[in-house]
């Protein structure tokens, strides 16, 4: 009977210290698969099915190693459909590795040092009168404003994106989830 005690006990401190985990992880489900707190960006995206195309593209600009690195990063990062809006073949030709430079710089027009949560967007929003100036990692610069509750961006070129999932927190940053993807001055 004292084994079975020991037993039991056991297994309650292992299912409390892993209710326990789960909690602090508060995990956003994107693309069909949850996205880890505790993970970097580089390890959730990966398992997102909605960002297959982002990470292929990552993986070909050499991008990796950084989005793994310390940080921290806001990523806005284009799902699968915001690459389909983009002029036929154009995803083709920047994979190519004779276009890895401008690949990277499309990348990285999508990457904000910091990490800016929806809620310091806003903020940023409202003492701009209405208009966030967010400069990249690429050195362009993105303008969020809201309309209603909804979060946008408009690049350099006046393409505009739409947040459709914010704050999902990584160990080395945020990711926001786009709908469109944005483009710098080229």
């Amino acid at each position: 009977m004292n084994n079975l005690l020991k037993a039991a006990f056991a297994a309650f401190v292992f299912l409390s210290a892993n209710l326990a985990y789960g909690q602090m992880e508060k995990t956003v489900e994107v693309g069909g698969a949850p996205m880890y707190p505790s993970k970097n960006i580089v390890e959730n995206a990966v398992n997102s099915s909605d960002h297959t195309t982002l990470v292929a593209a990552v993986k070909a600009a050499g991008l990796v190693e950084t989005l793994q690195g310390k940080g921290p990063f806001t990523v806005f990062a284009p799902d699968n459909a915001a690459f389909t809006k983009l002029p036929a073949g154009t995803v083709e030709t920047l994979l190519k590795p004779e276009n890895k430079g401008q690949l990277t710089s499309v990348l990285t027009y999508h990457v904000v040092s910091g990490k800016m949560g929806s809620k310091e967007i806003a903020a940023a929003i409202k003492k701009g009168d209405g208009k966030a100036t967010l400069t990249t990692v690429q050195g362009g610069t993105l303008t969020a404003w809201m309309k209603g509750k909804d979060l946008y961006l408009t690049d350099e070129n006046g393409g505009q994106s739409k947040v459709t999932i914010a704050d999902v927190w990584q160990s080395n940053g945020v990711i926001h989830s786009v709908d469109t993807v944005v483009l710098p001055k080229m």
